[in-house]
């Protein structure tokens, strides 16, 4: 692939099947990773009638050490230069009404094979001199209490691995975002257990308007992107708060209300 390219994950519907046209609109070869083969081509073809880029579907199952290999080795290349780790599910359901080899499953996707196609990636991209890397995480990061205590837990790994990463590539011209989207209408309610029309319309953001909005956080420089957050000067507190309380935790001695009277 001549131009750059974008491999995008989880890309045969919702979230990523809309990445896949924006970046397509903006120049991108596109390499479209998930396990639906059928709906990967209709994705694909869909996005070559409308605009001018190679496209390569990858069906693999990144739950698995063999499909997340698969797309390792495409990264390893050097050849992709945008990476969108968007494939993975959630549920709403509590720890007693859940199983755990579903849990584990959650793991695997959400956490595992997102660490290995990053970690794919990155060489490859401070070899080229720089790359974008997009992590698509959950307003569950933050608020774990809001849905499945495992899914919450899956996500904000997925934010916390974003700011180190932010610490990390400082200097290697790699630009990465963590992406935290809000309640968005794909089938991912379904695959969780709860339908998104059962959710109050105010609060159910289109596919299209949270990529725009998250793309826009892109250009704009954002580490963490929150399409759903009015007001984004929440977010900044927020993170100088953690900031500043993260300074205080170098004491060799427990705090005072640790200490017998």
């Amino acid at each position: 692939m001549s131009r750059n390219t974008a491999l995008i994950t989880g890309a045969s519907s919702g979230i990523g099947a809309v990445y896949a046209d924006r970046l397509a609109r903006r120049g991108y070869d596109l390499v479209l990773v998930a396990r639906n083969t059928d709906r990967l081509k209709q994705v694909a073809q869909r996005i070559s009638q409308e605009h001018d880029v190679n496209i390569q579907i990858v069906p693999a199952d990144l739950a698995t050490p063999a499909g997340s290999a698969i797309v390792e080795d495409i990264l390893k290349t050097g050849q992709v230069s945008f990476l969108v780790n968007n494939a993975g599910f959630g549920a709403v359901s509590t720890l007693l009404q859940t199983n755990i080899d579903d849990m584990v499953n959650m793991i695997d996707i959400n956490v595992t094979a997102l660490t290995r196609l990053t970690y794919a990636a990155v060489p490859a991209f401070v070899k080229r001199g720089g790359g974008t890397i997009i992590n698509i995480a959950s307003i569950v990061a933050v608020g774990p209490e809001i849905l499945n205590g495992v899914y919450g837990a899956t996500k904000a790994y997925v934010l916390a691995l974003t700011q180190s990463l932010q610490h990390e590539l400082a200097d290697t011209g790699i630009q990465v975002q963590a992406v935290l989207p809000g309640a968005t209408a794909t089938d991912f309610w379904q695959v969780a257990g709860l339908s998104h029309q059962q959710l109050p319309d105010e609060i159910v953001m289109s596919t299209t308007d949270m990529v725009d909005a998250a793309l826009a956080g892109l250009d704009a420089g954002e580490v963490v992107t929150i399409p759903p957050l009015q007001d984004g000067s929440d977010w900044l507190n927020y993170e100088a708060q953690r900031r500043q309380l993260s300074q205080k935790f170098g004491h060799a001695n427990p705090g005072a209300r640790y200490l017998k009277k």
